[in-house]
């Protein structure tokens, strides 16, 4: 049975990431395309190459194919050649491979490449989804493998829920197909933009909440905001700063959906007056309070 190193062809480890396998197909499509490479072997390198991406950019196919090799399809032997693929045989193969409009007009077709972007929005759009026009300058690459600028205005919908280093996928909205390809695949990956209270980890939302000192000595409800609005929250008697306190369910949507969690800090009141001063020398006397007991070395 003849042997196939898909990862050979392509010229990348056996442990290569999806984006390392990306980068090495686009780089050689580009070099093999017999509609602008003047290699003599363009076209059956071309094929080479085509048929080692879809096999190891396929989680399935990849897992499949380190299993059993060349005979990956059929997890058994195969024959040589392009019927490792199935009964099909080399039209389902050239169907797959350059797309039944290419293969009839005698031509090779392929796929636009998909294209990345970041996508900053703000925690209130995730927290409520929201819709947004993007405009974009994106590659496009002509039928000689040159890339250059185009824009683009696309529209976006932000679903509930999504967070930091997500990915949104346009279908279609990548680069054009070569003759008669489809188009790839926009995919924006998320990120918030800083908001003036709220922090975000995963779901979950983070707020620094100030507190008077007899609110966290004495305990005492306090409105807290959160990004669905304003709640109420128990501050237990003998608080100290840095205590974490949980709103459960009151971060971003999701199953489940996120908490908010927020962390005290203790905030002193600057003695103005002479009256303000005697009060706190009256606690200095009264509470004969050491905050610094058990630092003795």
């Amino acid at each position: 049975m003849q042997t196939k190193d898909y990862y050979a062809t392509l010229g990348v480890p056996r442990d290569a990431s999806a984006d390392d396998i990306k980068r090495a197909y686009r780089k050689l499509a580009r070099k093999y395309h017999p509609d602008v490479s003047k290699e003599p072997d363009c076209e059956a390198r071309f094929k080479e190459v085509q048929e080692a991406y879809d096999v190891l950019s396929d989680g399935d196919k990849r897992q499949a194919y380190d299993s059993y090799g060349s005979g990956w399809a059929q997890a058994g032997d195969a024959g040589p050649g392009f019927e490792d693929f199935g009964p099909g045989g080399i039209d389902d193969i050239m169907d797959r491979i350059f797309g039944a409009r290419g293969r009839a007009r005698g031509g090779f077709s392929m796929r636009g490449q998909d294209h990345e972007s970041r996508l900053r929005i703000s925690l209130a759009d995730s927290y409520r989804g929201a819709t947004r026009a993007l405009s974009l300058s994106v590659p496009d690459v002509n039928a000689r493998g040159d890339a250059r600028p185009t824009p683009r205005t696309v529209n976006v919908t932000i679903p509930k829920g999504v967070t930091a280093g997500q990915r949104i996928r346009l279908a279609g909205q990548g680069g054009s197909g070569f003759n008669g390809g489809p188009a790839g695949d926009l995919l924006l990956e998320v990120e918030f933009e800083p908001h003036p209270h709220f922090r975000a980890e995963g779901r979950d939302i983070h707020l620094r909440l100030p507190v008077a000192p007899w609110e966290a000595a004495l305990g005492a409800k306090v409105v807290v905001p959160t990004l669905g609005g304003k709640v109420e929250l128990s501050i237990p008697p003998g608080s100290q700063t840095g205590k974490r306190l949980r709103l459960g369910g009151r971060g971003l949507p999701g199953k489940p959906a996120g908490d908010q969690y927020c962390e005290l800090a203790v905030v002193v009141p600057e003695a103005r007056t002479e009256a303000q001063r005697a009060l706190y020398q009256q606690m200095a006397r009264e509470l004969a309070f050491d905050p610094r007991a058990g630092l003795d070395a």
